[in-house]
C-alpha cells in the first residue's frame, strides 16, 4: 500500500498543511462548565506530534444559551475558555501542527441524560429536531439575526487567537442542518421554503458573516451530511441537479472547503457513478473537499457510540478514489481519536502497529 500521494503538502488561503490527513471533529465532554482544561489542550498537541495534517476540533459552541445540551462540551466564547482555547492552538502550533475550531449551535435537541439542560429553551428553525419531536423553541428572524451575529464573532476570534481555519457545523441535524431539512423546518418566511435551495438562505447568511469577520484570505470550511442520525438513509439533495442548487450557492456565499460526512465513504452519493458525497461536491462547485466516514477501521461511528468495536481496515479503497481526483483531504476520526500517531504510522507503513477501536476510547482523552 503506497500511501506517498496522502503525504503531499496542500496549501488554501491561511491553510498550510504538512499532508492531507484531516482529524475530523469528535464530541469530547471534557470541558467543565464549557472551558476547555490543559488535558483538552495536551490531546490535541499530541495529535499535531503525530503528524495530522490538519486538526478539526471537537465541536465547540457559539455563543447563545440554549446552542449546547452538555455542560462539559466547551464553548467558543467568554474569556476563560477562550483563553483555554489559546492554550490549545498554541500548544498544536508547537508540534508543527495546523488546527481551526468547529464553531457550532446544537438547535434542537433532546436533553442531555446528566440531566442538565441550558437555562432557556433550545432553538431551531420549527422546534423540531426530526420528525414529530419537538424540545424546543421556533426561532424568531430576530433570534436568527443573532445567531449568526454569534458565529461570526466566534469565526474572528478564532482568526484572532491564531487558528488557521475555521469550520461551520452544518451538518448531523444540528442547527444549520435542522434548517436545511424539511421534515424540521416547517416555516413559512424567508428561511423556509419548499425546496432545499430556499431552506438554505440561513447557511448562506451565517456563512457570509463569517466570511466578512474573517476576510478573504482566511480558509473557510463547512461540513454537511446528507444523512441524519435518526434517518440514516435521508438525502437533502435527491439529485445532483438539487445538489448544485444546494452547494453552489455556500460556495459563492464564501465556503472554500466543502467537509462531506458520510457513515461509509465508500457508498455512491447517485445512481450510475461511484463518486461519493465529496466527489460530487467536488465535481459541481470545483471547491476543495474533505471525505470523511469510517476511514481505516470496518465499521461506523454511530456502531462506536452504540458500543460496537472496529477493526483496522485497508485504505486501498480510498487511495484508488483520491488518486483519481475525487477529493482533496481526508477526514479520520476514531482511529485518530484511539491513538495519535495513527497518522506517523500510516506514513511510515507500520500498519502491524495498528489499533482497533473500542467505546472505552469515548470515556477518556487518550494522550
Amino acid at each position: 500500500m503506497n500511501t506517498d500521494s496522502l503525504f503531499r503538502p496542500f496549501n488554501l488561503k491561511s491553510l498550510n498543511i504538512k499532508n492531507r490527513i484531516v482529524m475530523a471533529p469528535m464530541t469530547r465532554s471534557f470541558s467543565p462548565n464549557g472551558v476547555p482544561t490543559a488535558d483538552v489542550a495536551a490531546y490535541y498537541s499530541k495529535r499535531a506530534e503525530g503528524e495530522a495534517g490538519l486538526i478539526l476540533s471537537e465541536g465547540t459552541v457559539i455563543n447563545r444559551v440554549a446552542s449546547s445540551n452538555d455542560a462539559n462540551v466547551p464553548h467558543f466564547y467568554g474569556a476563560d475558555a477562550l483563553a483555554g482555547w489559546k492554550n490549545v492552538i498554541d500548544g498544536v502550533h508547537a508540534e508543527g501542527g495546523a488546527m481551526g475550531p468547529q464553531i457550532w449551535h446544537m438547535g434542537i435537541m433532546d436533553n442531555h441524560a446528566s440531566g442538565w439542560v441550558p437555562s432557556q429553551p433550545f432553538e431551531g428553525p420549527s422546534g423540531l429536531n426530526r420528525p414529530g419531536n419537538s424540545n424546543g423553541k421556533t426561532m424568531t428572524e430576530t433570534d436568527i439575526a443573532d445567531t449568526i451575529a454569534a458565529y461570526g464573532q466566534a469565526a474572528a476570534d478564532a482568526k484572532a487567537l491564531g487558528f488557521d481555519t475555521v469550520e461551520i457545523h452544518g451538518a448531523h441535524d444540528y442547527l444549520i442542518d435542522q434548517f436545511f431539512w424539511d421534515a424540521t423546518n416547517q416555516r413559512t418566511d424567508i428561511y423556509g421554503g419548499k425546496t432545499l435551495a430556499e431552506r438554505s438562505r440561513f447557511a448562506i447568511e451565517v456563512i457570509k458573516e463569517v466570511r466578512k469577520r474573517v476576510g478573504e484570505d482566511f480558509a473557510v470550511i463547512i461540513r454537511l451530511s446528507q444523512f441524519k442520525p435518526s434517518a440514516y438513509d435521508n438525502k437533502l439533495a435527491k439529485t445532483p441537479q438539487e445538489m448544485e442548487a444546494w452547494l453552489n450557492p455556500l460556495a459563492d456565499a464564501g465556503a472554500d472547503i466543502f467537509h462531506c460526512s458520510q457513515r461509509r465513504f465508500w457508498e455512491p452519493e447517485f445512481e450510475a457513478s461511484d463518486l461519493n458525497f465529496a466527489g460530487w461536491a467536488k465535481n459541481v462547485t470545483g471547491k476543495t473537499t474533505i471525505t470523511v466516514g469510517s476511514v481505516g477501521l470496518t465499521g461506523d461511528f454511530f456502531g462506536a457510540f452504540a458500543g460496537e468495536s472496529s477493526q483496522p481496515s485497508s485504505l486501498d479503497e480510498l487511495l484508488r478514489r483520491f488518486d483519481r481526483g475525487d477529493f482533496d483531504l481526508v477526514g479520520v476520526g476514531r482511529p485518530l481519536l484511539a491513538d495519535p500517531f495513527w497518522t506517523q504510522k500510516i506514513r511510515e507503513g507500520r500498519t502491524d502497529e495498528l489499533e482497533g477501536f473500542t467505546k472505552e476510547a469515548l470515556g477518556k482523552l487518550v494522550m
